[in-house]
């Protein structure tokens, strides 16, 4: 499968039951393994928020659910037309592989024709800083499928499908609180210098491709079986078998994404645009807080600044880039005060710097939390959620294999990035639940744009803030990355003070496993 790093790749002892085959393909027997990026619900794909911003195709392009067919003489003659500095050979893996995202993956190729004009800008820019071949862009798509959160069954992430340990050797920054492998701008920087790095070891760009796939050891051990060769098609059948498809499907995507008009594909359009200014914050912030003030699309909020797993800039822990809008850049100037206090305490319920020794070693930034696995999580997801590996998580809690059953409680000792993850707050006091809910005075409590934007008074709440009519009790165990606010939405008509006066709490901080009471109606 197209998406594991060198080192990552040894660390994480993936099997080749990981890998994704498309069991239809039987043709493919002889190409290698598909990587599971071919096997996207493109349906799902083209409901994103994304895809909401792409009209349906070109004006004149003409457009066909059916491929067109064309001679292998064709197909040899216009990859060497390609302006390209690596191979693009033909042979009949390749034809395979293009006969793939010709046919039965049409619709896949539309999507990512339209996210290559968001990012191939990007790419193109960057490769060319390192004097790179500028047709390394097409990795991505092989990669990623340009889908920008993507990530795999075994915990790659992002558009080049960094795994974490190779992430870190290359100076992305992957924690519990921010994933640099999201980043398009520093993801790629680091995909160059690893290009560059396996340039200078084998001096062959087709056997750079292998190695970014599979890593430099397993194309070493396929060019000492094969006595000596360093040609790709000649040690093809050493390489592993999701490798050995790997530039094949290198050289089809750089087909298609050129030629596809000769096969009556024609790409979706996009009005969105990776155009903006960076802005060095340096106070924490939640990006709802920017985008609410600032009335800027939440979704492309997240688009632009994807590394913040949280939604939250730490900008108070050390000056953190915030890209919006070129238009908004200035009014973020203008209000950031304003930004800053809106809904805080809703918001940034219970986060701090951390400024006390941790529960590991003397790191104030390492953490021990307690997870509950919820149904369709694995290991590798678990893990990418909190910046550890799936092999951590096992030997934390003494697991043998990747499976574990939901409702299963997981120890796991994170780096919080320098912002409490797990706020250690007293278990609530027992409360007389008789008064608490007969207290609350009729009529519902609005408050205003302006009053919403100052910040909110700290007082411990009165017994008023509880229902009247019907109230009762229920239990509910706080989640990772729960808040007061995200918990009091869960819901209808209670409120962030009703769920501290319930639980007789004076502040906002929660923590995974505590148990809170909910006054609902």
């Amino acid at each position: 499968m197209c998406l594991a790093l060198p080192i990552a790749a040894q660390n994480e002892e993936i099997s080749e039951e990981e890998f994704s085959e498309l069991s239809e393909d039987t043709t493919f027997a002889s190409v290698g393994m598909m990587p599971e990026v071919l096997d996207e619900n493109v349906s799902k794909l083209l409901q994103s928020w994304h895809v909401q911003h792409f009209s349906q195709t070109e004006k004149y392009c003409l457009d066909d659910e059916q491929d067109v067919y064309f001679a292998d003489s064709v197909f040899e003659e216009r990859l060497q037309r390609l302006p390209c500095i690596i191979p693009m050979d033909y042979n009949s893996n390749v034809r395979k592989c293009i006969d793939l995202y010709a046919g039965r993956r049409r619709e896949l190729v539309r999507y990512m024709m339209g996210m290559a004009d968001l990012y191939f800008p990007v790419f193109e820019q960057i490769l060319n800083q390192y004097d790179l071949p500028d047709e390394l862009k097409y990795l991505a798509v092989v990669e990623s499928a340009l889908k920008p959160n993507a990530l795999s069954r075994v915990g790659a992430a992002g558009l080049w499908q960094f795994m974490l340990p190779t992430a870190k050797i290359y100076g992305l920054e992957v924690n519990s609180l921010i994933d640099e492998r999201l980043d398009p701008f520093k993801a790629t920087h680091a995909a160059c210098k690893y290009f560059k790095e396996m340039y200078d070891t084998y001096g062959d760009w087709h056997l750079v491709l292998a190695a970014y796939n599979s890593g430099p050891g397993n194309v070493n051990k396929a060019i000492r079986r094969s006595g000596g060769k360093t040609n790709f098609w000649e040690i093809f059948k050493y390489l592993p078998r999701e490798t050995r498809s790997y530039v094949p499907l290198f050289i089809a995507a750089t087909y298609i994404m050129t030629y596809h008009c000769e096969h009556n594909i024609c790409p979706i359009q996009t009005s969105l645009s990776l155009a903006s200014d960076t802005i060095m914050v340096d106070r924490l912030l939640h990006l709802q807080q920017v985008a609410d003030v600032l009335n800027v699309d939440i979704e492309l909020v997240r688009l632009l600044n994807p590394q913040y797993k949280r939604e939250i800039v730490p900008g108070s822990i050390m000056p953190s880039p915030l890209k919006l809008p070129v238009a908004a850049t200035l009014a973020y100037i203008d209000n950031a005060d304003s930004v800053s206090l809106y809904r805080v305490e809703e918001l940034l319920a219970g986060c701090s710097p951390v400024s006390l020794s941790g529960e590991i070693s003397n790191d104030p930034r390492k953490e021990k939390i307690r997870h509950t696995v919820e149904a369709g999580e694995n290991l590798y997801t678990i893990a990418n959620r909190y910046g550890v590996t799936a092999r951590d998580i096992r030997k934390w809690n003494g697991l043998s294999s990747n499976r574990v059953p939901k409702g299963r409680k997981l120890t796991i000792n994170i780096d919080n990035g320098g912002l409490t993850y797990a706020a250690q707050t007293p278990q609530p006091k027992e409360q007389d639940t008789k008064t608490a809910s007969t207290t609350q005075q009729n009529g519902a409590q609005k408050t205003t744009t302006a009053q919403a934007q100052q910040p909110k008074q700290t007082t411990q709440p009165t017994a008023s803030a509880l229902p009247s009519n019907g109230s009762k009790l229920i239990s509910y165990t706080v989640k990772s990355g729960d808040s007061l606010y995200s918990i009091s939405r869960k819901y209808p008509g209670v409120t962030v003070a009703m769920i501290q006066t319930a639980n007789n709490m004076d502040d906002d901080r929660i923590r995974p496993g505590q148990v809170l009471k909910i006054p609902v109606s």
